[in-house]
């Protein structure tokens, strides 16, 4: 018995396949067979489910729909015991048998330890014989639609593209062809697959065809992303131009293979060799305890590995959301991708205060090794500030962290943003698991929740906590977690570090504030909840303090909101006298 994702959803028993009906309970099976051996949060499948909008009794209906699909699976003779029930989630082990994703990445594994190209181009072409249409097509969950299909999509496209380059350096241009022009009809500006196409057909000696293609993907690109094709297309263009005979059919700098995924479905970090320090910035190391963030991680590392992708991904979020973690921890697994450094420079000051154009260009590293090279831009105040900055960049891929959406930059020079919200209950939960250790954790599972909860899933929040934790061993979580929840916003707090309190974060943010937009966010924490925040302000302020991060915004017509903690640290600080912070407490 085997599922498989690599198509409509469905289960395979021998020669008979059963394709299940779109439904909750079809849609909760996808969310947890995309992370295999995974324990996959309560809330993440909440929102996989309902499109982001749970209804209340949403809860009670997932435990409905896992026991729909425990009976489903003992109709088909499948172990009810498939889906195990966890704290946190739920979580299903699939193996190569079981699953035709964990045998699709296992095969493309094995490639790439392949000892030839003939072994390789052999396994590579198993891993694609699993496909068998558009994956989860009948799938309804919107959200899987739009963040899991493309990430899937684009770990066959990787592949496809790898097998056609082995191919033509194998000479066989015929047989390539049959691959590409289907490809390129359906990924038209994908540049690599008509790169492919083209030089397969002129060595076919089809040159007036090559020369049509070359000029259709041209014309489009203009048309439709005004931009010309890139270098490879070009000097394919010009080599048949000028009737010149191509070398042989082998590419440097190609991308690699999709490297292995742990069970989580998240690109596994491969053995890079020892880094080394690049000038202008420190090395980047794994972020310690780093949890969550499944979907922002994988998205990033598909279009920062892309060798077509977006040369700038900008992370935008309210302060102490986790903006700066999800940078590095994004950037040390695509580390080896980028053979000519990884460097990051603090666009603040350990006082918030932000750098100024020259100080900041002054530690931008200067031209070093060769290959592409990746660089944080970590803190930034504003696009005033990245703009100036990014000619200096020498064609480094760059990622820019900021409280603000930087639609300028992103406007000006083109890029992905991804805008973070809180963690789910469940990757909180793991957060503090990594940082405090499991058994203590563990030990406390009831108010652990409480102390997820009372930091509001803010990851700096909760790193101020497990920072308690961790310096008093005697302390349970329980007493730090009834103590914080007397005073979160005063007591979360890290004398040692301005850069660990929620006082200095948030209440700099917003002292930082022109004082209109200062006042209308003081008002926010004397809302009622569920009134709205249309009344607190104009919508043209409303709209600045978005940009600010300190308030979210949704789909045209939706209502602004703000996350909760932040509701209570306006309150906190409109009670401090306009966000004067006071000394926290010790905690007991």
């Amino acid at each position: 018995m085997r599922f498989q994702l690599l198509g409509p959803l469905s289960i395979a028993h021998g020669p008979e396949t059963v394709v299940l009906k779109p439904s909750k309970p079809t849609s909760l099976l996808a969310a947890l067979l995309l992370h295999p051996g995974t324990v996959v949060s309560t809330d993440y499948l909440l929102r996989a489910v309902w499109d982001e909008e749970p209804p209340a009794t949403a809860r009670a209906a997932l435990q409905t729909c896992v026991l729909r699909l425990r009976r489903l699976f003992e109709k088909y003779g499948i172990s009810a015991t498939t889906i195990e029930a966890v704290p946190g989630g739920y979580r299903m082990r699939n193996d190569p048998e079981t699953l035709d994703l964990v045998l699709f990445r296992l095969l493309t594994a094995r490639a790439r330890a392949a000892a030839g190209t003939g072994e390789e181009l052999y396994r590579l072409r198993e891993a694609l014989s699993l496909w068998h249409g558009q994956p989860l097509a009948n799938v309804a969950s919107r959200m899987l639609q739009r963040d899991a299909v493309p990430a899937l999509e684009e770990e066959r496209l990787r592949v496809l593209e790898r097998v056609c380059d082995l191919e033509l350096a194998a000479g066989n241009c015929h047989q390539v062809l049959i691959d590409l022009y289907e490809t390129t009809r359906r990924h038209p500006v994908r540049e690599r697959f008509t790169e492919q196409l083209v030089e397969a057909l002129y060595r076919t000696g089809r040159q007036a065809e090559a020369l049509a293609e070359y000029r259709t993907v041209r014309d489009r690109l203009r048309e439709e992303l005004g931009v010309d094709p890139g270098p490879g297309l070009r000097r394919l263009e010009l080599a048949i131009l000028r009737a010149e005979e191509l070398g042989p059919a082998t590419r440097t700098g190609e991308p690699e293979l999709p490297a292995p995924r742990a069970a989580s479905a998240l690109p596994a970090p491969p053995p890079a060799p020892a880094p080394s320090a690049s000038p202008g910035g420190a090395v980047i190391p794994p972020v310690p305890g780093f949890a969550g963030r499944e979907d922002d991680l994988r998205a990033m590392a598909l279009r920062l590995t892309d060798p077509g992708g977006p040369r700038l991904v900008v992370v935008s979020g309210a302060p102490g959301i986790g903006k700066s973690a999800l940078a590095h921890q994004s950037a040390y697994q695509v580390r080896q991708a980028f053979p000519g450094g990884v460097t990051g420079v603090d666009l603040a000051r350990p006082d918030g205060t932000a750098l100024d154009v020259e100080e900041a260009r002054k530690l931008l590293p200067g031209p070093g090794g060769s290959g592409r090279r990746l660089l944080i831009l970590d803190n930034a105040a504003g696009a005033g500030q990245v703009l100036p900055l990014l000619p200096a960049t020498d064609g480094a891929t760059v990622v820019v962290t900021s409280r603000r959406g930087l639609a300028a930059v992103v406007a000006t020079h083109g890029g992905a943003v991804h805008r973070l919200d809180v963690l789910g209950p469940g990757d909180a939960h793991a957060l503090l698991a990594g940082l405090v250790g499991t058994a203590r954790i563990a030990a406390e599972e009831r108010a652990t929740r409480e102390l997820a909860a009372v930091c509001g899933y803010f990851p700096l929040a909760l790193r101020i906590a497990a920072g308690r934790l961790l310096t008093r061993p005697g302390l349970s979580v329980a007493d730090c977690a009834a103590w914080l929840a007397e005073d979160p916003p005063g007591r979360l707090a890290l004398a040692e570090d301005p850069r660990l309190s929620v006082p200095e974060v948030i209440g700099g943010a917003v002292g930082a504030l022109a004082p209109e937009l200062r006042d209308v966010f003081l008002r926010l924490g004397a809302l009622d909840p569920g009134s709205g925040l249309s009344g607190a302000g104009s919508e043209t302020v409303l709209e600045q303090l978005v940009e600010a991060g300190l308030l979210e915004d949704g789909p045209p017509g939706q209502p602004y909101r703000v996350h909760a903690f932040l509701r209570v640290c306006a309150r906190w600080l409109a009670r401090e006298h306009g966000g004067a912070s006071r000394a926290p407490e010790i905690c007991p």
